[in-house]
Parts: C-alpha cells; structure tokens; sequence
C-alpha cells in the first residue's frame, strides 16, 4: 500500500504549476531523505529476528532510540545554509529555482527519518508476535493521511508542488507511527511479561549485528543522491530528473511486495528452518508474478496511458519514460530474490556478506553510470536504469556463495 503514495504524489504534483521544476525537485528531496533514514530501515528486520521477551524488546528499543536521534541530526545538519549550498549547488549542481524548492521539501521532511524509525520497530514487534495483519492496518493510516493532506494543499495554487509532496510524506508517516503503537499495544504487553527464549544481546552486540545491517541501506540509499548527481551531468538532465521519480514509483509498486517478502521471510525460516525451502520456492512465484505484470505494461501502451493519463506527463516526458521503465521492468523479480537471500543470512544471524553485497552493488551502479554517461550517447534516465539492473544483479550473485554454506551449516534439508 506504502508503494501507492509515490505515483499518487507525481501525479498530483504533474498538475501543479512549474511541474517539471517541482517533479525535479521533489525527486531530488526524496533521495536524499532516503538516505537519512537509511540507517534505520532494517530496524524492523532487526526487531523480528531480535525480541522474543522483556530483555531483548527494551535493549533494541533503546537502540533505535539512539539512532532515530542520530539521523535526525544527520537531517538537521543537511539544512545547515553553507552545507545545503555545497552539496546541492556545487556538487549536484542544481538550478537556483530546483534547489530553494527542494530546501523546502527537505525542511517539511524533517521529522521523516526518526518517525519511520519508530515506526519501523513497532512494525517488528508486530511481525514477531504474528500480527503482519495489524501492519497493513497502520499502513492504510499513513495512505490515508497522506492523501488527504495532498489533496488539501493542492487546493491552495500557491503551495509549490515539491512542499506539498514533502507535507504529505511527513503527514503520512507519523499517522503510521502512531497507529502502529496503538496496534501493537499488546504485543508489548506480551514481550514486557515474557522471559527472553535466548540469551540477549548488549548494546555492543546490538551494534555488532547491526551495522552491517544499517550499511546496506545506507550505501543503496546513497547511491540515489549518486545517480541524481550524474543524471543532472548527463544527456537531457531535466527531463531525466523530472522522470526518475515518476518511473521509480511506477516501479516501487510492483518491487513493494518483494521488499516486504524479507521480514515475512525472517520469521518463517526462524519458526522452522526447514521452511526455507518452501520460503525459495513461494519468492521464485512471487518474482515471476511481479515482473509479469510490470512487463505487460512496460511493454505496451498501457505505459503511455500511465505516464499520460495517471500520472499526468506530458506527451514528450511520457515517451521519454518509456524505455527506462522497459529496463527496470526486471527489477522486481531482482528485489524478492534479493530479500530471500538476506532473509537467510539474517535467520542465521550473518549479516556482514549483506553489507558487502551492497558495495558491490553501489560500486558497479557508480561505474556503469561513469561509463555510460562519458560514452554521452544515451539520455541520463536510460544510463540510470541500466546500471540499477547491473548493480542488483551483481550483489544477487554476490550472496548465492555464503548463503549456500549458511544454508548447509543451519538449515534442515
């Protein structure tokens, strides 16, 4: 459901005046908040392979506390004028009329990155104690506010596009966050009156278990910024920046459902590791579903009735988006394999090759970009898709090695 609010958004701010300004902008502001919040998305991983009594629940809340006060620091220093100016003027090398409105954008999401974090704890808590159901409820909150703030403000003409995404981001995660705690009330309940199953960690093992996890975002968040700032280098930069956001959306929508797959995946394997082979097989379905039905309309006209129709493009920028959105049909397919094979790694409490995995990935997205763009022969937004696909594709190959001796050391056959 989360996946809804990004082509919602577009399309609302497609209709908006200055729509390619604001669409560049939004999609800018977007980035780089993901990569603030990037150490704090495995939280709910963390928290369904982690809490399993009263010891365990309050050593990883204090732990997502520590960082949800860090990234929103990391986010403050962001807005900090001299900073915001080298980054996004100097080094993204953004227009005057792009960057003063993704301050703006960036200055509504500041609370974006220690609410999901929260958030993304709670969610944990939820998964372990087998409420996935109550997860979705709160999720249905943050859509809801979500677009009930965007449609407000797109009432006013005066509210720039790019703001008006930025507000309803915000407004939407913290509706999900508090209906998350209300929700998982008795789940807490549980694990605050329940002895831990396994000796716990302490904040040093915390910290030993997470880091590789918080790096694996942070790179893969990072690298955004990263493709951001060679789009705005490349062949047609605006038209690349305007439809980055608007394609990636489009594909979020269908990757959404693998991304979820990896805590379900988590605590299946953890009840019974001999679930894992039936976990593959049920990823290998959902990865055929998922690209089938982005295939079907990558590869026919209904791609034009959404970028047109739905999301709101124009005729040029919509056949703009077309082949990009052709190369990154496969991505989701990419995206379920990938949260298998981490949710294997995690049941087994190994996590460095997941990091690792994600430099590898990061490394080749950077290089194939530098490539391609130096080659100058193809649009940025065609460069970016093709080294998304070869990026994932490397760290997939990358995890085949340590899961296999994972699987034969911990796993029933």
């Amino acid at each position: 459901m989360m996946a809804v609010e990004g082509p919602l958004l577009a399309a609302i701010i497609a209709r908006m005046s200055a729509a390619e300004l604001n669409l560049a902008a939004y999609g800018v502001a977007y980035a780089f908040a993901l990569v603030a919040e990037a150490p704090i998305i495995m939280l709910m991983s963390a928290a369904t392979a982690l809490v399993s009594g009263q010891r365990s629940y309050r050593q990883l809340r204090r732990f997502t506390a520590i960082l949800c006060v860090l990234v929103t620091a990391l986010m403050v220093l962001l807005l900090v004028p001299p900073v915001f100016d080298l980054i996004m003027f100097r080094l993204v090398g953004l227009s005057a009329e792009v960057g003063s409105r993704v301050y703006l954008a960036l200055l509504v999401l500041l609370p974006w990155p220690g609410v999901i974090g929260l958030r993304r704890f709670y969610q944990g808590v939820l998964i372990r104690n087998r409420q996935t159901d109550r997860v979705a409820l709160a999720t249905v909150a943050r859509v809801g506010f979500m677009a009930l703030s965007a449609l407000l403000l797109y009432c006013y003409p005066a509210v720039q596009g790019a703001l008006l995404g930025g507000v309803a981001l915000s407004c939407g995660v913290i509706a999900e966050l508090v209906a998350t705690r209300l929700l998982a009330s008795g789940a807490v309940t549980r694990f605050l009156t329940t002895e831990d199953t396994e000796a716990g960690m302490d904040m040093r093992g915390l910290s030993r278990y997470y880091l590789p996890l918080a790096m694996t975002p942070f790179i893969t968040l990072g690298v955004h910024p990263l493709v951001t700032f060679f789009l705005g280098q490349g062949r047609q930069p605006l038209e690349s920046l305007a439809v980055m956001p608007v394609i990636g959306a489009l594909v979020f929508v269908f990757r959404a459902i693998g991304l979820s797959f990896q805590e379900a995946g988590i605590a299946l394997v953890g009840e019974n590791t001999a679930n894992w082979k039936t976990v593959g097989w049920f990823a290998t379905t959902l990865a055929g579903v998922m690209t089938v039905l982005l295939v079907v309309i990558a590869y026919t006209p209904l791609a034009e009735f959404w970028f047109v129709r739905v999301s709101g493009l124009t005729q040029g920028l919509a056949e703009f988006s077309i082949w990009p959105l052709r190369l990154m049909a496969f991505l989701p397919a990419m995206t379920v394999m990938s949260a298998y094979l981490r949710a294997l790694l995690m049941g087994a409490q190994v996590t460095r090759p997941i990091s690792t995995a994600t430099v590898v990935e990061a490394a080749l997205i950077v290089a194939v970009l530098t490539a391609l763009l130096y080659d100058a022969s193809l649009p940025g937004a065609v460069c970016a898709a093709i080294a998304y696909l070869v990026g994932r594709m490397a760290a997939i190959l990358w995890m085949l090695l340590p899961v296999r001796q994972v699987v034969r050391k911990n796993f029933a056959q």
